[in-house]
């Protein structure tokens, strides 16, 4: 009879998830799932609302990319408006929206994904930030937490609170930036670009000159090839905040170049009956299921798929980072699951650098920061690059502003079966014959924390709005399905 290792819950991720895994008779796997349990409703409750509340509410999302919906949403509000914002809003925004990134970044490299990378055969209660520092040592500690201050302040400066951010309203800001608060700006970003550098030369240290470690990597226990997606600007480079959404094929060949308000002509989801959170899909080569290469429908959003999809990054210390993992590798687009993690410090790299390249724009400080709308509301589309990938808001509104449909596609979800491919593809090649231990199923889970996976942002069905099912295997067959309406 079939065998069921289940990992329960999956550690280090914001939300809930799990892991089973198939096993033969023999003991070695036949398939493997990653589910998502929790399920929410901010789809369906924001109905209802009016549309210029949407950019206060749906940061509750999660905790961990509050900014990121917050500016979704406000774009998505200008949208629906046809607000055009004020150019100085425009670069508070962006201002704000990469020192998020860059906290994000931090958390996720150090305290949740570089663990993975650097103790990977360690006792599992020091798999963690604290068994990190031990190995890098204590200013790495300091350096790091420092660091997140510094984005969290200017994220409180410009979003008038470090969390849960609430300035930015249809057609622009609640408030433009002084002097005194863009020279704080200033010097916080300064020491982010020096974070920047620090955390690639750790990474030097600790993964490039490690060969096991970079065997692993570049190896193909982790590697499957996909389709990638992520926001460029007018010169191909990466974005966060604005641009086009650039599509690429596993050849790294453009197949799609779109404007985020066109999303729906070009990604369609798919819904599996074991899990609450949708597979979207490229419409153009439609759902084939959970398949390597060309032939699938599957593409990949985050970081390294940023970087693939992009011709090289807008600032000169990240572009430099960018040549260097593209050489190490030989080729574009990189597959190698675990490069995600590279490709984080790169991005971070980048976002210091933009916050202090814009701090010194000396148009930052011109106290025109909103357009208000005069247009009549109706619909709308907004769309930047949270640190997991490619988030987009979408609101229909009736004539008073108030909202009628909400449509949220978020990156975990965009990534969501990419994500059970490179689980099944780790479990096959570190199972076997039955033999299984936690260093093991660690590994498994790595494939999952590679890619940062939010399901609180992911999981937004509600019960009765379709059914759930179990289903029980036998000897690598379904048998017997349960269901709950």
């Amino acid at each position: 009879m079939t065998r069921t290792i289940s990992i329960l819950p999956v550690t280090r991720l914001e939300g809930h998830g799990k892991v089973d895994i198939i096993l033969d008779d023999e003991g070695n796997v036949v398939d493997a799932f990653f589910q998502v349990i929790e399920f929410r409703g901010f789809e369906k409750f924001c109905e209802g609302r009016q549309v210029e509340e949407m950019p206060r509410i749906t940061p509750k999302i999660c905790g961990v990319c509050p900014g990121a919906h917050h500016m979704a949403s406000a774009k998505a509000c200008d949208a629906v408006y046809q607000a055009e914002v004020p150019e100085t809003a425009r670069i508070l925004r962006e201002i704000y929206y990469n020192a998020h990134m860059a906290h994000s970044h931090i958390l996720h490299f150090f305290a949740l994904g570089a663990p993975d990378l650097v103790l990977m055969n360690g006792n599992a209660a020091e798999r963690n930030i604290f068994g990190l520092i031990e190995a890098a040592g204590r200013k790495v500690g300091e350096a790091v937490v420092d660091s997140r201050g510094y984005a969290q302040r200017i994220q409180e400066i410009i979003g008038g609170h470090p969390i849960y951010p609430v300035t930015s309203l249809p057609g622009g800001l609640s408030k433009p930036l002084s002097e005194e608060d863009r020279q704080e700006i200033e010097k916080a970003a300064a020491a982010l670009v020096e974070f920047g550098k620090a955390s690639l030369e750790i990474f030097r240290q600790l993964a490039l000159k490690n060969e096991r470690l970079m065997e692993l990597i570049a190896g193909d226990l982790y590697r499957h090839e996909t389709y990638y997606a992520g926001m460029v600007d007018e010169n191909n480079k990466a974005n966060f905040y604005d641009g086009k959404i650039r599509v690429v094929d596993p050849a790294g060949k453009e197949v799609a170049l779109f404007a985020a308000g066109d999303y729906l002509e070009h990604i369609a989801e798919h819904v599996e009956p074991w899990s609450f959170i949708k597979f979207p899909y490229l419409k153009s080569i439609g759902w084939k299921g959970f398949v390597d290469g060309a032939g699938s429908g599957v593409y990949r959003v985050n970081s390294l798929a940023r970087l693939n999809v992009a011709d090289g990054m807008a600032t000169p210390l990240a572009q430099a980072a960018y040549a260097e993992m593209y050489r190490y590798f030989g080729a574009k687009p990189v597959h190698n699951t675990l490069a995600y993690h590279w490709a984080r410090l790169v991005e971070l790299m980048y976002a210091g650098e933009r916050v202090l390249e814009l701090a010194r724009d000396p148009r930052v400080t011109d106290r025109h920061v909103r357009n208000v709308p005069t247009s009549k509301p109706a619909e709308g589309v907004g769309a930047v690059e949270a640190p997991r990938g490619t988030l987009y808001h979408h609101y229909t509104t009736d004539r008073r502003g108030m909202v009628q449909k909400v449509n949220l596609i978020v990156a975990t979800v965009q990534n969501n079966a990419a994500i059970n491919m490179s689980v099944k593809k780790a479990a096959q090649g570190l199972i076997k014959n039955g033999t299984v231990d936690e260093r093991l199923l660690n590994r498994v889970e790595m494939a999952v924390r590679a890619y940062d996976p939010c399901l609180a942002c992911a999981s937004h069905a509600l019960f009765g709005q379709r059914s759930f099912e179990v289903r029980l295997h036998r000897n690598g067959k379904i048998f017997k399905v349960l269901q709950r309406s």
